[in-house]
């Protein structure tokens, strides 16, 4: 593909991360199958500490409004306080997170445990979170030539900072300056764009957003944020239209920055 010009006006660049930094198949093969091929063992080792009685808790809880609310569960429900069985309350647990990720749930209770489980393999080792190679390079070239480099991503912003802090090429994060997740918006609204240059302080048009999904790129679009459609291995295949409409580059290192060195 060509090499693509952003505008001169860009001050910021805004990185989504599956299929866009980082190849799709390290979430599906890599971080959640580590979730369920460790999550017995994770509760077993950590089940008498605060922060995972207080996961526990907000699953519960996710149950309770879930039968509230007349969705489906699984049979079990989960309580910490009122069991003889530590195994089989542990059982519970995983019935429930395993049940979610099956449903491809969202919740803030998983999301909780999940980031904890992950921090835990990032920090001992077990992961190393994967970057496409030509990522750090061109963020390195970007950032001296004067642009600031944000990220905006539906995994939540420690689940981020994990990634990038415990990557294959060291801890990256100070390339950063800032990070966003979807409690400032989904990421098919435009709104969200909006608020996100709110927060940086600069106008959507300042903004160049790299993503591989076209739902927000419309969306970045219709705020005024300039877009740019990353092509990667594994990633979702674009229509002809699509092709059309969209700047497409398959790697960072085909953009360069119109009127700058």
């Amino acid at each position: 593909m060509a090499t693509v010009s952003i505008p001169a006006c860009t001050s910021a660049l805004l990185l989504d991360i599956e299929g866009t930094t980082t190849p799709i198949t390290f979430v599906k093969d890599i971080l959640f199958p580590y979730i369920r091929e460790h999550l017995e063992e994770y509760l077993s080792t950590h089940w008498e500490e605060d922060e995972c009685k207080q996961d526990v808790h907000l699953l519960k809880k996710q149950i309770e409004e879930d039968m509230r609310q007349n969705r489906s569960c699984p049979v079990h429900t989960v309580d910490q306080t009122v069991h003889t069985d530590e195994e089989k309350a542990i059982r519970e647990v995983m019935d429930n997170v395993l049940w979610q990720m099956a449903a491809d749930r969202k919740s803030t209770a998983l999301k909780q445990l999940q980031g904890h489980m992950w921090r835990a393999a990032y920090s001992s080792g077990r992961i190393k979170g994967e970057v496409y190679q030509d990522v750090i390079p061109s963020i390195k070239r970007w950032r001296g030539q004067g642009l600031k480099v944000y990220i905006y991503s539906s995994g939540s912003v420690e689940a981020q900072k994990l990634l990038f802090g415990y990557s294959v090429e060291g801890d990256v994060l100070d390339l950063f300056d800032g990070h966003f997740d979807t409690s400032i918006g989904a990421k098919v609204e435009c709104k969200s764009y909006e608020r996100i240059a709110e927060r940086i302080g600069c106008q959507p048009e300042e903004i160049t957003f790299l993503t591989d999904v076209t739902r927000e790129a419309k969306a970045a679009e219709e705020a005024g944020v300039n877009v740019v459609v990353v092509v990667r291995p594994g990633n979702l295949e674009l229509t002809d239209d699509e092709r059309a409409h969209y700047d497409l580059v398959t790697s960072f290192s085909q953009l360069e920055l119109t009127g700058r060195a």
